[in-house]
């Protein structure tokens, strides 16, 4: 993919420089990447839409986290998703933050521990996965890409102790084997190859149905394309590709979490075991629409 620069994507679509910054940072231009103190952009990238503003509160769920989140709204469903979504994610992957520290540290941009020592890389990662959700609703619209898909990556584990390490690829597909759960993943010979397969076969068609997304999921995480932060990549797109396809999104919270690595597992010979925990999870979530008022689209 070629790339150009803020300057030359501002005189191309005839804004500012700053503007154009505005819209990485925001999240709003797809394929994006930060390159240590700036921006490269996708040459073919569109100029991202204005934004419209009337004084209607929004009754479906996409519209009504981007004002949310655009507004610094405190105590909706955009500040319920962030911290569900970021506390269970990254908990299950092992960070020891707890639900509170969590949603103090999206709240008040601090860290409350009052006793105890605390893993740098976990609160710099809640931190990071605050930001990828912001991604996904920026973005929830746009067709998949892989870049896209490396800028969730690169977001999560940017100025993490792995992107220390020489041979961790953040924001790139892994460089070294790996195993997920005792079973091999694919070689990263042959990632680049399996992910573009992958993409093009999911865009084939437009409207995705439910077991389509858990399909892709299932794809994904076996490919396992990154060193780390599969699980929460997968995650993160899951949560996108609902909202592009007007589906219901969900959470897996850690008190489910064992029946979705079971699903995962078993998803080629019994696709209903991570069929219904995922439904099941879709059902809680519906809970929280109901609470602040959100229309169903599915």
């Amino acid at each position: 993919m070629n790339y150009i620069s803020a300057a030359q994507a501002a005189e191309k679509w005839g804004v500012s420089e700053r503007s154009v910054r505005n819209y990485c940072q925001q999240g709003r231009i797809t394929g994006a990447v930060r390159n240590e103190n700036s921006w490269l952009i996708p040459e073919n990238a569109e100029k991202p839409e204005r934004k419209k503003r009337n004084g209607k509160i929004p009754s479906d769920l996409l519209s009504r986290l981007r004002l949310e989140k655009d507004s610094g709204f405190k105590g909706g469903i955009y500040h319920k998703i962030q911290i569900e979504l970021t506390y269970n994610s990254n908990h299950i992957e092992g960070s020891r933050l707890t639900k509170d520290q969590t949603r103090y540290i999206f709240e008040t941009n601090t860290i409350g521990i009052s006793d105890g020592a605390v893993n740098v890389d976990d609160v710099i990662e809640t931190a990071n996965h605050f930001r990828c959700i912001d991604l996904v609703i920026d973005q929830a619209k746009y067709v998949l890409t892989e870049s896209f898909i490396k800028q969730l990556h690169l977001t999560l584990k940017n100025s993490t102790s792995d992107s220390r390490k020489a041979w961790f690829a953040v924001g790139d597909y892994k460089r070294l084997e790996n195993e997920v759960g005792g079973l091999q993943t694919v070689k990263p010979a042959d990632v680049q190859k399996k992910m573009k397969e992958l993409i093009t076969n999911y865009n084939l068609s437009k409207k995705k149905s439910f077991d389509e997304l858990l399909q892709f999921h299932y794809d994904f995480e076996r490919i396992h394309p990154f060193q780390d932060g599969n699980g929460r990549v997968g995650r993160l797109i899951l949560f996108k590709e609902c909202l592009r396809n007007d589906i219901t999104p969900f959470i897996i919270e850690d008190d489910i979490k064992m029946f979705y690595y079971r699903g995962l597992q078993e998803w080629k010979n019994e696709k209903g075991y991570l069929r219904d925990t995922c439904l099941s999870a879709h059902d809680r979530f519906r809970k929280y629409m109901d609470y602040f008022g959100i229309k169903y689209s599915d």
